[in-house]
């Protein structure tokens, strides 16, 4: 395993939640922080020990310093933290980072959850038009990063991502200012989502990914998630789906309980997960 502080200007900020023997690796997701997982770690009660870092250039993390590659980097950050195999979880960008990392460390990968994972090269490769609807909708923030406007683009990209959320002159300074940081990452991340660098998509491409994989998803996402979703759902030997009712993008954030009774089911109902550790 890569040291992946000797690479980095500091290590990667994480922070734990709960006491459970049970071990957990949550990954965020743009614009957000490790955080954004209390509510989660709270519905889980002490049966499990969540640990959640901050992605690069996200919360007390480091600004990412532009070498290599963006969700790569995050990976070997994410690595720098498992020293067993664990179960693992990643929201939006955070649940690219967690597929890549049980792509290239199974062995370290109880069972995996993709919570609305945005790796829009399935969509491309499955539904064409909806991954073109996508690209239609993401001009305007982009137009706006592109012109210099960087408050703009994240007020476009939170709007977009984060219905139900309050309003952009109704948060805090404090919250602003982190998603105008984080902001500007975002076009780091094109190759990572929108292409198959790895290979996963070709017939057979992950199939040595043979643990249980939990794919959720809320009612009222972008409809290129549920694309993902369903191509994943078919690519992945062992794969389940989850929709939850009433929620959109953010759905670990408005629907804690929800999301950790799904977590709770997976670890239960598939041997393959493993008993929780005692």
């Amino acid at each position: 395993m890569k040291d992946v502080n000797a690479i980095l200007p500091q290590a990667v900020y994480s922070r734990r939640f709960g006491t459970g023997a049970r071990q957990l690796l949550a990954v965020h997701c743009s614009l957000a922080h490790s955080g954004t997982w209390r509510g989660v770690a709270t519905e889980l009660e002490d049966s499990v020990t969540v640990t959640a870092f901050d992605l690069l250039t996200h919360g007390r993390s480091p600004d990412w310093d532009g070498q290599g590659d963006f969700q790569f980097r995050n990976v070997e950050a994410a690595l720098s933290l498992v020293s067993q195999p664990m179960d693992l979880i990643g929201h939006s960008f955070g649940a690219t980072v967690a597929l890549q990392l049980a792509a290239q460390r199974p062995d370290l990968v109880r069972s995996l959850t993709l919570i609305e994972p945005v790796f829009f090269a399935v969509a491309t490769a499955d539904d064409p038009n909806a991954a073109q609807v996508l690209a239609d909708e993401s001009r305007p923030f982009i137009d706006m990063l592109e012109a210099g406007d960087a408050a703009m683009a994240a007020r476009l990209f939170n709007r977009m991502w984060s219905s139900g959320a309050p309003r952009w002159p109704d948060m805090a300074e404090t919250t602003r200012a982190a998603m105008v940081r984080a902001i500007q990452i975002v076009p780091a991340c094109d190759q990572a989502i929108f292409t198959d660098r790895a290979g996963l998509l070709v017939p057979g491409g992950m199939d040595h990914l043979t643990m249980p994989v939990l794919l959720l998803r809320g009612s009222n996402t972008n409809p290129a998630i549920a694309t993902v979703n369903a191509g994943l759902h078919q690519r992945l030997p062992n794969a389940r789906s989850t929709v939850i009712e009433g929620a959109g993008h953010m759905v670990p954030i408005s629907h804690p309980a929800e999301v950790a009774a799904e977590l709770h089911a997976l670890w239960q109902s598939d041997p393959r997960a493993g008993p929780s550790p005692t």
